[in-house]
């Protein structure tokens, strides 16, 4: 499979760049999985293709405020590091900015030295392997001073910085937002357990195995980066429960269906616990969990693209596309949904 294959046209006027209103006040575009139908509706109608006995499974990952901005201590120079990952202690996976000019040795210091690190090496993928020094506690002076990393094509600077936040966010560790779970409000989701449907939790840290631009032509030899992901007992048991008493299961968001399909035994079974996970979906993998996928519009020739073709099949994803750009519908982070089913 081509790189080619997963390229579509996209007006930059399309691109979200603030949320709605309101936590679920946006459009939904409802793909069929057994035919070509497509349906404009709004997200609060997801409620009318949810059964009793189904099960909506979110991650609930929390974003860090991971963009730091400080300047070089040697020259003065302006420079940005974006935490991917902890590895341990005070050492941290990165992404840097200007690249060239943070080599190993680099020192940086942020808001007037209350923090400061140091660039240890190069990754394999062109970060970097930084140690930080503070005093006091690294999560609050992170709350004090970083930034919450919006993506790059979103321009407009966020006023509410909890909106790129779901209302479920609880473990800190993401480098963005699961996105499709922006669109819940509390109030939807207590509606959506009155009428019978499971909502249940799993962890799955976004780093840059989602984001990573795919830089090869031939789709198959790309690389994804792993992942951080956890599993609940609990979880595990209501998946359990909800395919033997014949229930979808139904993620919501890209990053929650990475989680399951890693942890799924050939029979559909999901297993408790934790690890790391690099899977990359693409057309021809055969989906062992989900059953239906909650998701927003992905950028052309990306990974998220290329899982959503898998489960919908590439033409028609592209054709459903197409659609939402003759529409006008929203795309991206802060932009409309789009329901698998």
């Amino acid at each position: 499979m081509h790189l080619s294959e997963f390229d579509y046209y996209l007006p930059e006027s399309l691109i979200a760049q603030e949320p709605p209103g309101q936590r679920g006040d946006s459009r939904l575009l409802v793909v069929r999985l057994d035919s070509d139908k497509l349906e404009h509706r709004r997200f609060s109608d997801l409620l009318e293709y949810l059964n009793p006995g189904d099960i909506l499974v979110i991650n609930d990952t929390k974003v860090l405020p991971a963009r730091l901005l400080g300047k070089k201590k040697d020259t003065g120079a302006q420079a940005e590091v974006l935490l991917l990952k902890r590895l341990s202690g005070s050492k941290w996976e990165a992404l840097v900015r200007p690249g060239k000019r943070l080599k190993a040795s680099s020192m940086v210091s942020f808001n007037n030295g209350l923090l400061e690190c140091r660039i240890l090496e190069n990754t394999d993928y062109g970060g970097r392997i930084v140690e930080f020094f503070y005093e006091g506690s690294f999560e609050e002076i992170l709350d004090r001073i970083g930034v919450m990393p919006l993506p790059p094509y979103i321009k407009k600077p966020l006023l509410e910085q909890e909106r790129y936040q779901t209302v479920y966010a609880r473990q800190a560790g993401s480098a963005a937002a699961p996105t499709a779970g922006l669109h819940f409000s509390q109030e939807m989701l207590e509606r959506i357990k009155e009428m019978g449907v499971d909502i249940a939790p799993v962890l799955l840290h976004v780093g840059l195995g989602t984001f990573r631009p795919v830089e090869v032509d031939d789709i198959t030899l790309h690389h994804m980066h792993a992942e951080y992901y956890e599993i609940p007992e609990a979880t595990s048991q209501a998946i359990a429960k909800a395919r033997s008493g014949g229930g979808r299961v139904i993620a919501v968001g890209t990053t929650t269906t990475r989680c399951l399909e890693s942890a799924a035994g050939a029979d559909g079974s999901v297993s408790p616990g934790a690890g790391w996970t690099d899977i990359f979906i693409y057309p021809g993998y055969r989906f062992k969990v989900i059953d239906g996928l909650i998701t927003n519009f992905h950028l052309p020739k990306s990974t998220l693209l290329m899982m959503v073709s898998a489960l919908a099949g590439r033409e028609k994803i592209l054709r459903a596309y197409a659609e939402a750009v003759r529409e006008k519908y929203r795309f991206y982070s802060f932009g409309d949904a789009m329901l698998l089913i």
